[in-house]
C-alpha cells in the first residue's frame, strides 16, 4: 500500500502565457490549533491526499516548469498555475530547507506567505516540523509538509518538484483542479487505508475529520462511526486502540 502511495504522489513531483489568477487564501485561516505532527496530519491528511487525485488527473504526466518571478508553475503549454513555495528537499545531504530560511534563494515574499504562516503556526504551538529551518527529512516528511499546507490553506493540492539535486514542494491554486473535485463517496474507502498505511495516527480521528471535511453528518456509536451524505453512507468499526478494523460504504 506504501509503495502505490509514494509511486502515485511522486508521479505528480510546465507553459501558459496567462495563468490562473489565486484566490484568495493567504490570509490566516481558522483552523483547529494542533500541537504536534500527528495531530496536523490527523487534521489534514484525509482530504490532502483526497484532492491529490483530481489535481493528478488534471496535470497527467506533463514535464513540470516554475517561473518564480511570475510565482507560477506549468505543465505543458495550456496549464499554469499560481503556486505558494514551501521549501526544498536536498538529496545529497537529506535535509529539509524552509523556504523562509533560504536567504539565498532570492524568493519573492510574495510567494513564501504560506510558509511563512506556518512558520508561525509552529511556533505558536510548538511544532518543531514546522518552525526549525532545516532538518533531517525523509520523502514522507515531503508528503507530510505538503498535506499540512494543502488542507491548512485549502489549496488545489500539493506537488513535488524534483530538479535533480533536490525537490521542491510547493502547493498549487487551480479553478480547474476544484471545478473537477469529485466528492466521489467510494473514494473514501481507497484514499483512508492508503493515509493510515504512511503516517501513524489516531484512525478514528483522522477518518471522522475526513469525512466532516467532505460534508458527511458524522454519528458514533461506540466503536462504530456513521457518515451520510446525499443519501449514501459510510460505516467504519474501529478496535480499542481507535484502530480501523473495517470500511465500507
Amino acid at each position: 500500500m506504501i509503495i502505490f502511495l509514494m509511486g502515485f504522489f511522486d508521479k505528480i513531483l510546465g507553459q501558459n502565457d496567462k495563468a490562473e489568477q489565486p484566490k484568495e487564501t493567504l490570509q490566516t485561516p481558522s483552523i483547529p490549533i494542533c500541537k504536534t505532527e500527528q495531530e496536523l496530519i490527523e487534521q489534514f491528511g484525509g482530504i490532502a491526499f483526497d484532492k491529490q487525485i483530481d489535481l493528478g488527473d488534471v496535470i497527467g504526466s506533463n514535464n513540470w516548469n516554475v517561473d518564480m518571478t511570475k510565482g507560477e508553475i506549468s505543465f505543458g503549454a495550456d496549464l499554469a498555475f499560481p503556486i505558494q513555495v514551501l521549501g526544498t528537499f536536498s538529496h545529497s545531504s537529506q535535509t529539509w530547507l524552509w523556504a523562509w530560511a533560504n536567504t539565498k534563494s532570492g524568493l519573492p515574499e510574495s510567494i513564501m506567505q504560506q510558509a511563512n504562516q506556518l512558520k508561525k503556526y509552529g511556533d505558536e504551538n510548538d511544532i518543531d516540523l514546522l518552525s526549525i529551518n532545516q532538518f533531517d527529512a525523509t520523502n514522507a516528511d515531503l508528503h507530510l509538509i505538503g498535506s499540512v499546507a494543502s488542507g491548512m490553506f485549502n489549496t488545489s493540492g500539493y506537488y513535488i518538484a524534483d530538479y535533480g539535486e533536490g525537490a521542491m514542494v510547493v502547493t498549487i491554486q487551480s479553478e480547474k483542479v476544484d471545478k473537477i473535485r469529485r466528492h466521489n463517496h467510494h473514494r473514501i474507502a481507497t484514499v483512508f487505508p492508503q493515509l493510515i498505511s504512511q503516517f501513524e495516527m489516531n484512525h478514528k480521528l483522522a477518518l471522522t475529520n475526513y469525512l466532516a471535511s467532505k460534508g458527511y453528518q458524522i454519528s458514533e456509536y461506540g466503536a462504530k462511526l456513521v457518515a451520510a451524505k446525499n443519501g449514501q453512507t459510510i460505516t467504519a468499526e474501529f478496535d480499542d486502540l481507535s484502530r480501523l478494523t473495517k470500511l465500507k460504504g
